[in-house]
């Protein structure tokens, strides 16, 4: 900011005290001026009176940008008084006239300058006719219309600055808006990611915790008639936690920003997992799992000791990016709410089904889901699923399901000229395993 807008600055801030030292400052040259005029008529009382007449009318001019409807009045109401019972007609304090007219067409509402106006040009005509009298036509006319142009320019200027003044603050208004709505997009934009890195961090960690106490708890009990049971378990809980450890690593580099290396396939066993569930490549970032991933998904379940089986239905199609993950995201919590709260061997279905605008997701056990609560209270898991759906235009429902058990759905719109699938064709191909199979 240049010295300059910072003087006009705090001449703006300080309106009131700036306009009543220049008042004060015209004041008194208008009193020194006045003086020196009435003093060469050797008339005392009139000097009196005219200083008296001259403070009246510049005064009010310390009040015209605070309150410049009552600055105008007090002006005007002096200068006809004034016009009307004092001899000489003009002093110099009437110049405030145009001042109090100029300030009121700035800073006065509209209806007070277009009122201002036509005082200024009423008074014109009666100071014409003042001074020249009713029967000098000529000369009445002449002092009006210079007078009237006079007032007219002042108000035409007044107009002009008031125009520019109006622009500023629409400019400023409209700056000051924008920031605001800056903020506010601010806002928005980080609870948002807040929601999602919380779901993320969900989906990674209480999957994660619930297979590897899956396991832990089936390896304790199963170790005294099955002594090879243990030794699995605890691989699988090794290779769960690699994997979880993996996506955590991944998330937290993406938040950090930061330019470390991704731990690699190289580095790190890749094992079907939450996020692990395609091999990793050299690149820093592997492939966020899909709807293909549920797959994998079911059998990291069988192998934790869960009844599982997959039905897929349907001509598969590319999802939108995005709404792969959030098919997949909501299988697997669906997936270890079973584990959670199905109780002890739930048989579980998955159901993938393409429709010809949609996508369905069914995840049905026979457990005792429906009446067990949540052990932590807190319950974040549907409303996680809820919200991943709605991002993508799509619905949740779950709840108990007749003949015992617990049932999530879930319906995603896609587009209906996306290309098919490029799914492999042993996937597609997959035979649907009964129940019969499952239990074998």
């Amino acid at each position: 900011m240049t010295r300059w807008e910072r003087l006009l600055r705090w001449e703006e801030e300080h309106r009131f005290a700036v306009d009543a030292t220049g008042t004060g400052i015209l004041l008194l040259f208008v009193l020194v001026t006045a003086t020196h005029i009435t003093s060469a008529a050797g008339d005392p009382t009139r000097s009196v009176v005219t200083l008296l007449v001259s403070l009246l009318i510049v005064a009010p001019l310390a009040w015209r940008r605070v309150r410049p409807t009552a600055s105008a009045a007090a002006v005007y109401t002096a200068a006809l008084l004034q016009l009307a019972f004092y001899t000489p007609l003009v002093v110099p304090a009437d110049f405030a006239v145009l001042l109090a007219l100029y300030s009121v067409t700035v800073h006065g509402p509209r209806w007070a300058h277009r009122v201002a106006i036509a005082g200024a040009l009423v008074g014109c005509l009666l100071l014409g006719v003042a001074m020249n009298g009713w029967y000098n036509s000529a000369g009445a006319s002449s002092t009006a219309v210079f007078t009237g142009v006079v007032a007219l320019s002042v108000w035409a200027f007044g107009l002009v600055r008031r125009s520019r003044r109006e622009t500023i603050e629409a400019l400023v208004d409209r700056a000051e808006r924008l920031e605001v709505e800056r903020d506010q997009q601010s806002q928005i934009a980080t609870a948002a990611e807040r929601a999602r890195i919380a779901r993320e961090m969900h989906d990674i960690v209480a999957h994660s915790l619930t297979v590897m106490i899956a396991q832990a708890d089936g390896g304790r009990y199963a170790a005294d008639a099955d002594p090879s049971a243990a030794p699995r378990a605890l691989g699988t809980i090794a290779e769960t936690g690699r994997a979880a450890l993996t996506d955590m690593r991944r998330l937290l580099g993406v938040l950090r920003g930061s330019a470390e290396p991704i731990p690699s396939a190289g580095q790190v066993p890749s094992v079907p997992g939450p996020g692990g569930l395609r091999p990793a490549a050299t690149q820093d970032f592997a492939p966020q799992p899909a709807e293909s991933d549920i797959g994998a998904l079911v059998e990291q379940m069988r192998a934790s000791g869960l009844r599982a089986s997959l039905v897929r239905m349907g001509e598969p199609r590319n999802l939108p990016p995005g709404a792969g993950l959030t098919v997949f995201r909501i299988a697997q919590e669906s997936l270890t709410n079973v584990l959670k709260h199905a109780g002890p061997d739930p048989l579980v279905t998955v159901l993938v089904q393409w429709l010809p605008a949609a996508i369905v997701l069914e995840v049905s056990d026979d457990g005792r889901g429906a009446s067990a609560a949540s052990p932590d209270g807190l319950g974040q898991g549907l409303v996680g699923m809820r919200e991943r759906a709605a991002m993508f235009g799509g619905s949740v429902s779950a709840g108990p399901r007749p003949g015992g058990g617990f049932r999530v759905r879930a319906q995603l719109p896609t587009p209906t000229d996306t290309a098919p699938s490029t799914a492999s064709p042993d996937e597609r191909t997959t035979p649907v395993p009964s129940t019969q199979d499952e239990r074998r």
